[in-house]
């Protein structure tokens, strides 16, 4: 019993010592690796480029300072005058440029300072002079801002800039890149050419009640061809309460809507069967007390005039025609109403209250009038 209890007593000291020996090096046959010790890359300096470049001395006034930035983010962009007078700006939205907040003046020298931090916590800054171009002596294309600065408008109000002549095809993106729509709150939106001199902006839906909006056309001395366009303005603008108007050929009435509720049947006369009413959706585009109408075959004065379309289709009084009313079309293409319905609508619409015209069967062509709520969100932004 005792030898037994030696016996194994050993036998464990000997398990003990063979446990304690160092691995096998992998020469004898071991496939276990040595480990290794990871060491992280150093953070990688920012890097960092700006346009104009140093020297360029023909930059248009409507330059922009180009940034581009490889790991990290600008944090300061400093543009000053030759006599070292701040120029206010701001960045876009998606960090590609700074955009000044007015046009620069013609062949006048600018220093612009740029700092962006990289991962490794270290500012770069770069610095770059440079002169704008000279006013060009090609022809000046002129613009405007179809809006009025502090006015209310419709829900259904586009943004529009008409030109005072065709901006070529090849221009237009240079020229759609200097317009700026900003809204709070936000409701995106997107730009569409309806010809060579028109341009418009609507968001996917209509404007939320009570949204403010500004518009900036910063066109002045954007080059086009030999010339170049002609203004920076910028206008404040707030969309009032939402009302719409449905206009039915089909049974001569008219129902005007406010939230969506009906708060007004009125009876209508439309365009008889040479001259059609257009069927589509138009925005009341102008609001005039009186008029007068003059075309090849007549002339006339009316009372309460809201135009929905270029080519002349107005909502009106029209107190000639009201036994027609509600019941056969008889007009020139225009919805005519009674003087009372006249001046109710004249008091209650807005510019850029969206009208929608059904059952004429004559369709309403594109651009005549501010027809961007004419079709889906979808062909709207085709290319």
């Amino acid at each position: 019993m005792y030898r037994h209890s030696v016996f194994r007593s050993a036998t464990a000291l000997l398990v003990l010592a063979i446990a304690a020996q160092p691995a096998l090096s992998a020469c004898d046959g071991s496939t276990r690796k040595p480990s290794v010790a990871k060491h992280s890359a150093p953070p990688t300096p920012v890097g960092l480029s700006i346009t104009p470049t140093a020297g360029d001395a023909g930059s248009p006034i409507s330059a922009e300072i180009g940034l581009k930035v490889n790991d990290g983010k600008i944090t300061n962009v400093a543009l000053t005058d030759a006599a070292g007078q701040a120029v206010a700006g701001e960045p876009r939205a998606d960090g590609s440029s700074w955009v000044p907040a007015a046009a620069l003046h013609y062949g006048a020298s600018y220093t612009v300072k740029v700092t962006a931090v990289g991962a490794d916590g270290k500012p770069v800054t770069k610095t770059s002079t440079f002169t704008t171009a000279a006013k060009p002596t090609g022809p000046a294309i002129n613009s405007d801002l179809m809006l009025t600065n502090g006015g209310t408008y419709g829900v259904g109000m586009p943004i529009v800039v008409d030109f005072g002549s065709d901006v070529p095809p090849e221009s237009r993106a240079a020229v759609q890149q200097r317009l700026f729509v900003t809204s709070d709150p936000p409701q995106p939106g997107a730009w569409r050419w309806f010809s060579g001199h028109e341009v418009m902006y609507r968001p996917q839906n209509y404007w939320q009640p009570g949204t403010k909006i500004t518009a900036r056309k910063a066109l002045n001395g954007v080059p086009i061809g030999n010339g170049h366009t002609d203004e920076d303005l910028t206008a404040s603008i707030t969309i009032g309460r939402k009302l719409t108007v449905d206009i039915d050929d089909s049974t001569k009435q008219m129902t005007v809507f406010q939230n969506d509720q009906p708060i007004r049947t009125i009876p209508v006369s439309l365009g008889k069967p040479s001259t059609p009413s257009s069927s589509g959706t138009t925005v009341v585009m102008s609001r005039e007390p009186s008029t007068v109408f003059r075309t090849p075959e007549y002339t006339a004065a009316v009372q309460y005039a809201m135009r929905l379309t270029w080519g002349g289709q107005y909502i009106h009084a029209a107190p000639w025609s009201v036994g027609d009313q509600g019941v056969r079309d008889v007009s020139h293409g225009c919805t005519n109403v009674s003087t009372d319905n006249g001046r109710w609508l004249y008091e209650s619409l807005l510019v850029g209250d969206p009208v929608v015209t059904r059952n004429t069967g004559a369709p309403l062509d594109a651009g005549d009038g501010w027809t961007a709520w004419d079709m889906s969100w979808a062909d709207y932004t085709k290319a």
